[in-house]
């Protein structure tokens, strides 16, 4: 691909700016981490993301039930490239003990190289069981997950990591607490996002609630997510909070270049890439390739391919009817047809194919058990209400 350098002058010998990210046994040269997305980070586009740069790349979450009950589409989930170390996974649950069974079985049967729990998705169906980024809330419960987790893994030596957002909303904030509690039981890094569950994805992530997490937790790493769109924004979140590195989520889609972007400002280097508008469809048929690989079926490859059309041609002249088409292909042959006609000599567009990409809207109020707030402390009733919890999640 294309790469030029920014205006700003280059800083050749400027050497790296963060040491190497150690997550327990597990060393990251670039401290930089693929969030799990759903419906994005497969193994097509985790491949993507791996040729392009260095860092952490972790499979879309799964939920610890699927995982017990050993579905079909969990499996899917998890699976891995027989290069691709570490594996990395992202695990959901709302009852310890599923959660510490999942956990086990991922160590003991050699599927995973590092765990990760989810406690940062802010969606209704999530939210409204008490799961995700409103669970911390319960403070007794998310110390009994983490612990069981932890617990679980350590026999294998394998890390775990939390990921979780600020809280509930700015008045029920959990985020210093909860990585109080998660560095006392042992888990080997906490990232935060900074936005509430009622934040959604919307506004502007709040670096300071990062750089407070990273002052409170001094004996694990701090990793820091929210509104990195480029690498000259990873290192503005590196020198604003001081966090030992970045987890890039929503600025990576239909951009899996930016990890090349990211290891390169990472070592010091002002190199960048900024492919023209043929080299963006060189990558969208590869992405597509790899995806008819993943699935093992043509149709449903180029289904899950429409939601990454918008992303990977934002800025580009590509005209109205193109995209709708686009974001409708329905095979290899269509995609080829549709790539053929664009002007694929165009150039880089510059700063209309930058900036925020992917879902924002507006602020939610959170969506939650009924009591939910009444106390910081896990009744028996909800307790129970928990087991169903998982059933309703996607993620296998």
């Amino acid at each position: 691909m294309t790469t030029t350098t920014p205006a700003a002058p280059a800083r050749p010998g400027a050497g790296a700016v963060l040491p190497p990210l150690r997550i327990g046994p597990i060393t990251v040269d670039t401290p930089v981490v693929l969030a799990p997305m759903a419906g994005v980070t497969n193994a097509a586009f985790r491949r993507l993301c791996r040729e392009s740069g260095a860092g952490l790349y972790v499979a879309e979450m799964v939920t610890s039930r699927a995982l017990v009950e050993r579905s079909p589409e969990s499996f899917r989930i998890i699976s891995f490239e027989p290069d691709e170390v570490p594996r990395s996974v992202q695990v959901y649950g709302v009852d310890p003990a599923t959660v510490a069974a999942a956990v086990r079985m991922l160590v003991e049967e050699d599927l995973a190289d590092h765990v990760d729990l989810n406690f940062g998705c802010p969606v209704p169906k999530v939210t409204r069981r008490g799961g995700g980024a409103v669970l911390p809330w319960k403070r007794d419960l998310f110390s009994a997950i983490v612990r069981a987790a932890v617990d679980a893994a350590r026999p294998a030596g394998v890390p775990v990591t939390v990921k979780m957002r600020k809280g509930i909303d700015e008045d029920h904030l959990t985020y210093v607490e909860a990585g109080l509690t998660a560095q006392d039981a042992g888990v080997a890094a906490v990232s935060l996002h900074g936005r509430t569950a009622a934040d959604y994805y919307s506004g502007t992530a709040d670096w300071d609630a990062i750089a407070t997490l990273k002052q409170a937790v001094t004996d694990i790493p701090v990793l820091g997510n929210g509104d990195i769109w480029s690498a000259e924004d990873a290192l503005a979140m590196v020198a604003h909070t001081g966090c030992d590195g970045v987890v890039v989520g929503r600025g990576c889609q239909g951009r899996p270049w930016l990890f090349a972007d990211l290891a390169a400002a990472f070592a010091g280097s002002d190199e960048r890439i900024r492919p023209g508008l043929g080299e963006v469809a060189h990558v969208v048929r590869r992405h597509a390739e790899l995806m008819v690989e993943h699935f093992g079926d043509e149709g449903k490859a180029l289904r899950e391919m429409r939601k990454h059309m918008a992303w990977y041609f934002k800025g580009y002249v590509v005209g109205g009817e193109a995209r709708a088409g686009l974001g409708l292909v329905t095979s290899m042959a269509d995609l080829d047809d549709k790539l053929a006609a664009l002007d694929l000599d165009q150039p880089y567009p510059g700063e209309a194919a930058e900036g925020q990409r992917g879902r924002a809207g507006s602020p939610k109020r959170p969506i939650l058990p009924y009591g939910w707030l009444d106390s910081r402390e896990l009744s028996e009733d909800f307790r129970r209400d928990l087991h169903e919890a998982e059933l309703s999640v996607s993620g296998g």
